[in-house]
């Protein structure tokens, strides 16, 4: 079966390769691949930004149908449509792991940087990570549901958005419009900032429910976010997901006096970022790595009542053969959410 691989380390060693079917093991699940969502971690291992432990199968974001049980696997059934958590392994014995925060191990190995992935046609993991689909999710959208963890960790695990709060989100990429809308579903306003570059997806933003929308190259963001916060004191909170440092700077300047900044786009370097800030307006400064198990039960939760919609976001779908097509559409910011599905 044909994959999308990492195959050496350094910038750029993807290619598309010919590798075996997997085998589960005990306790383990095979999945066949319906469709696996490009994340800008994908981006990073190509550019050598994020680590991995080639040559490793991409991809992390999945969904699919079970096709074989390992030995010993219970309460799960072949046919089953499913969408799979991503540590493959953890230590299961330091103090993160102990605490049910595994997504801070050390030791966390996840499928698609350090195990096999998703850009392929089957894949195996650990039967504990698997959650059924709502009936009314398809592949595709089932594949979103890791980035909406993701999100759903960053603003409602780690409580950061309360019921009448004014949050601010800047970058209107999948990460941005996932989060504009689980803050919306928490009860909150939501003003969504993006760049000439954006329009179509300041547009999306305002299908999905936006209460306003800034291009911050031709508007005045401050000016905004003091008409819709009481006493034009500023956003209660503020989230980063483009990982652009000026987006960063600008969000400290937008957030209110003992409000909270949530960074949840990776940057990929060092960034300027005033931090004097934090001292002068006593602000809360979160970061959010990844996802829980508790995040992945609220995001499928989500999806399944229609609260949020990660169908809507899903402009491109390329086969794993055409990688190359499939990440350019991620560096030109020509869409919003790429999708691969096998190839024949």
């Amino acid at each position: 079966m044909k994959a999308i691989m990492k195959v050496a380390p350094g910038v750029g060693n993807v290619e598309v390769r010919e590798i075996s079917e997997p085998q589960p093991g005990p306790g383990q699940v095979k999945i066949r691949i319906g469709a696996a969502g490009l994340c800008g971690t994908d981006l990073h291992i190509y550019k050598d930004e994020f680590r991995s432990w080639p040559p490793v199968v991409l991809g992390h974001e999945v969904a699919g149908e079970i096709v074989e049980l390992g030995e010993g696997v219970q309460g799960l059934a072949p046919g089953m449509r499913v969408t799979s958590e991503t540590y493959f392994s953890y230590c299961g014995q330091c103090r993160s792991c102990r605490a049910g925060h595994t997504n801070l191990c050390l030791e966390r190995r996840s499928i698609g940087s350090a195990v096999n992935g998703g850009f392929t046609n089957y894949l195996v993991v650990p039967a504990r990570n698997i959650h059924e689909l709502p009936a009314s999710v398809d592949y595709r959208a089932g594949a979103l549901t890791e980035p909406l963890a993701c999100v759903v960790h960053a603003t409602l695990t780690t409580p950061t958005v309360a019921p009448g709060d004014v949050a601010v989100i800047a970058g209107p990429g999948a990460i941005g419009l996932l989060t504009l809308q689980v803050v919306k579903a928490a009860g909150a306003r939501a003003i969504m900032l993006g760049t000439d570059a954006d329009e179509h997806r300041l547009a999306l933003a305002t299908q999905l429910g936006a209460d306003a929308v800034v291009n911050v190259q031709r508007g005045d963001a401050a000016a905004v976010v003091r008409d819709e916060t009481i006493e034009g004191l500023g956003a209660d909170v503020v989230y980063e997901c483009s990982g652009a440092g000026p987006a960063a700077q600008q969000l400290l300047t937008l957030v209110r006096r003992h409000g909270r900044y949530v960074q949840v786009g990776l940057f990929g370097r060092p960034v300027a970022w005033d931090l004097d800030q934090l001292v002068y307006k006593e602000l809360t400064a979160t970061g959010t790595n990844a996802s829980t198990p508790a995040s992945w039960l609220r995001a499928l939760e989500l999806t399944g009542s229609g609260k949020v919609r990660t169908d809507l976001l899903i402009t491109h779908e390329f086969p794993v053969t055409a990688w190359e097509q499939g990440f350019a559409t991620f560096e030109e910011k020509s869409g919003i959410k790429t999708i691969f599905v096998p190839a024949e």
